[in-house]
């Protein structure tokens, strides 16, 4: 089959200089955040063959040929930005074959960016010629857009606590049904000093919350996860429930928030998000708080 009209292969120098792209890309990064499908790496190995075989026919391919390459890359935490480049090997008829040979790269929208930022971020990356500058730019971007969304989460925390600190202690005990996601589980730990709360928190399916401090605190607290670090969670999956609260005699047992899901007890069910009550229960225990499992899980 003759070569469509529409569109023409790169010459050999160019889709040798394509094929070292690829290569470097998939060398640079860890399997698991770089991938490329199998009829993309079954039309890189025929490119590859074909340079090796100086004496090879000619390809004959029906369509303009690209090799889409998928990057799952880390940017900070569990902020992770899923990007795909096309890497084309083909020029058409009414383009260069500089401007046909230039590396396509897309952002996907992450839950952690909204649709205005993702587009403009798509914009400015195609600005930059060389897709390991592309990379980087996206990468920086959004570690920058990572840090000024903290920053204002931090600032609206503080300004979202209680006028009144100094009022009664109280010790208040929460439910989920099912709590796993790593960047909400973060977002109890790193807010929780703002509102001078201590306690911790048991992820997985049940999960807990313990929160001790003014019962204000503890209610602007819960109303900025749920308005904030739950802003993307559609309401129907924001399931917690207060299931107890101390407010006689109550004194702090622990001296700040942390995360106790890998530290108490072993971790159970096909993927390991059953927590071991038992265990936590022997832990309360020897804190002076055996008792409140029963209440919170009754």
């Amino acid at each position: 089959m003759a070569t469509p009209s529409s569109w023409h292969l790169l010459p050999p120098e160019l889709i040798e200089h394509q094929i070292a792209q690829i290569d470097l890309l998939m060398a640079m990064y860890p399997d698991e955040e770089v991938a490329i499908d199998t009829q993309s790496r079954n039309l890189l190995e025929t490119f590859k063959s074909h340079v090796e075989n100086q004496n090879a026919p000619q390809l004959e391919l029906q369509n303009a040929p690209s090799v889409v390459v998928s990057l799952n890359l880390v940017v900070s935490g569990a902020h992770r930005l899923e990007i795909d480049i096309e890497v084309p090997f083909s020029y058409a008829n009414d383009v260069s074959q500089e401007q046909g040979s230039r590396i396509k790269v897309r952002i996907r929208q992450p839950i952690w960016m909204n649709r205005t930022t993702t587009t403009q971020l798509n914009s400015q990356i195609q600005e930059h010629e060389d897709l390991f500058s592309m990379i980087e730019f996206a990468n920086q971007t959004a570690t920058d857009h990572i840090a000024l969304e903290e920053a204002s989460k931090l600032e609206q925390s503080t300004k979202s606590q209680s006028q009144d600190p100094t009022g009664p202690l109280v010790r208040a005990w929460f439910y989920f049904p099912s709590i796993s996601t790593r960047s909400k589980r973060d977002d109890f730990i790193i807010h929780a000093p703002s509102y001078s709360l201590t306690g911790f928190l048991f992820a997985g399916k049940p999960g807990l919350l313990c929160l001790e401090g003014t019962s204000s605190s503890i209610d602007a607290y819960m109303k900025f996860i749920k308005t904030e670090s739950w802003g993307d969670i559609p309401a129907h999956h924001k399931k917690v429930s207060e299931r107890y609260r101390e407010k006689e005699n109550v004194e702090r047992v622990f001296a700040d928030m942390q995360e106790i899901t890998d530290s108490v007890g072993e971790r159970r069910g096909a993927r390991a998000n059953r927590g071991d009550m038992k265990a936590v229960e022997e832990w309360l225990g020897e804190k002076g708080l055996g008792d409140a499992l029963t209440k919170v899980l009754m």
